[in-house]
């Protein structure tokens, strides 16, 4: 008995000296603001809740160039956190700054994860040399909203109020015609003012004909010029007729659609929750919906990029080991539990969310979830991306040029010439 005793306290003691299973603290940076923000931080708060042993340390920083600027900074000293959220655009950019580390097979299967179980648009994006650099979290693109009231008695609602009849540019622009004869006050609002609005809507209809921007090392080659000088000659002739607001900064685009003064908007997905929370508070006032945009030049083809999970190279202090394993299982739960991000508006990247029943019931969501199919990046340079020289020739040279102050031939130069000299 005495032995028995004797063997049960060195049990016990061998137990409380054994150490308790260490926590793992995840230091995350995002950049998410605004009804993205909320619902990141939900999500955050859900995945800690359910992992005792992981949690996450959020912490959200100003969008663009500051963002990118600090984590660049940060990785360079070996200071960074342990997971950032990326746009896949400004991949090619991270790769040349030594920011990216490689999300390898082992990754993606602590993850719970394949390459397989994403759209392949992202994954080439977040893709290059054959390696994985970022995981696809969504695909947040262009699309057209309109406002079914302001088209009441036109021909272009269906018997369910849908939009219909619009295929090609004329069909568009008729529609846009038909607006204003019918006293709309802007029948067509974008960012026309500031640089994201304007590239978005630039590069989606040199897409549309089939235009690239980059081919090689040449920027807007050959029959590329031509492409890129009638996308700017449409926008610019939306202006002179008074379908479109002259120099509309970001607020006042999505205002004069949200007040029923224009008839259609292109602007992302990003703003479907604040037309669902104005019709939700009885504050909004009209029928609307969103559709891909349709092929207008002639190609089925929209701006698109994603937000997707990154983990920083810090040289030696590159998140690794039982780390690097947590923070892959909070990845793949984050991918698991998309459904809360595509309340955002964005695609899930992840096909299974986007595919279920729930997400089908989404609207306006489901009906323009057909553009992860026709989503056409940004090219794979370090001109181009957010906060890119590319955005910066939208604000510098083809906005100016809708507005009239610049030949559509003349500012194709000026792109070429602006960043010719920074493609590498």
């Amino acid at each position: 008995m005495r032995l028995i005793k004797t063997l049960l306290i060195g049990t016990v003691l061998g137990l409380t000296a054994m150490p308790a299973l260490a926590r793992q603290d995840i230091i995350w940076w995002d950049f998410l603001a605004g009804g993205d923000g909320v619902r990141m931080k939900a999500l955050i708060e859900a995945f800690n809740k359910e992992h005792p042993d992981i949690q996450i340390k959020g912490t959200t920083l100003e969008w663009g160039v500051p963002f990118y600027t600090k984590v660049r900074t940060a990785s360079a000293v070996g200071a960074g956190p342990d997971i950032m959220t990326y746009h896949l655009s400004r991949a090619p950019l991270g790769l040349e700054e030594k920011v990216l580390s490689e999300i390898t097979a082992k990754d993606l299967e602590d993850a719970g994860l394949k390459t397989e179980d994403f759209f392949s648009a992202p994954v080439d994006a977040a893709t290059q040399d054959g390696k994985l650099y970022a995981v696809p979290f969504d695909i947040h693109a262009l699309v057209l909203y309109y406002n079914a009231d302001l088209l009441k008695g036109s021909p272009y609602l269906d018997a369910e109020g849908k939009l219909t009849g619009i295929e090609t540019i004329e069909d568009f622009e008729k529609a846009l015609a038909w607006a204003k004869e019918n006293g709309v006050q802007t029948p067509i609002t974008y960012q026309s003012g500031g640089e994201g609005g304007v590239w978005r809507v630039f590069y989606t209809l040199l897409s549309q004909q089939g235009g690239e921007l980059v081919t090689g090392k040449e920027v807007l080659a050959g029959d590329n010029a031509e492409k890129a000088a009638k996308a700017i000659d449409t926008l610019s002739r939306w202006r002179e007729n008074g379908w479109a607001p002259e120099q509309a900064e970001y607020e006042a685009s999505v205002a004069l659609f949200s007040a029923g003064k224009s008839a259609f908007q292109l602007n992302g997905v990003w703003e479907v929750p604040t037309y669902k929370d104005l019709e939700k508070n009885g504050k909004l006032g009209f029928k609307w919906s969103a559709v891909e945009v349709p092929p207008l030049m002639g190609k089925r083809a929209t701006w698109a990029d994603s937000h997707a999970f990154a983990i920083p190279n810090e040289g030696d202090k590159t998140v690794s080991g039982e780390k690097r394993a947590a923070v892959m299982t909070v990845i793949g739960w984050m991918e698991k539990h998309a459904i809360s991000w595509a309340d955002a508006g964005h695609i899930p990247a992840y096909k299974s969310i986007t595919e279920s029943a729930e997400y089908k019931e989404m609207q306006p969501n489901a009906t323009y979830a057909s553009l992860a199919e026709a989503a056409v990046f940004d090219p794979k340079t370090t001109i181009t991306g957010v906060a890119s020289p590319a955005y910066d020739a939208a604000l510098n040279v083809i906005a100016p040029a809708i507005q009239g102050y610049v030949g559509s031939a003349e500012a194709v130069e000026q792109i070429q010439s602006e960043l010719q000299g920074k493609l590498k």
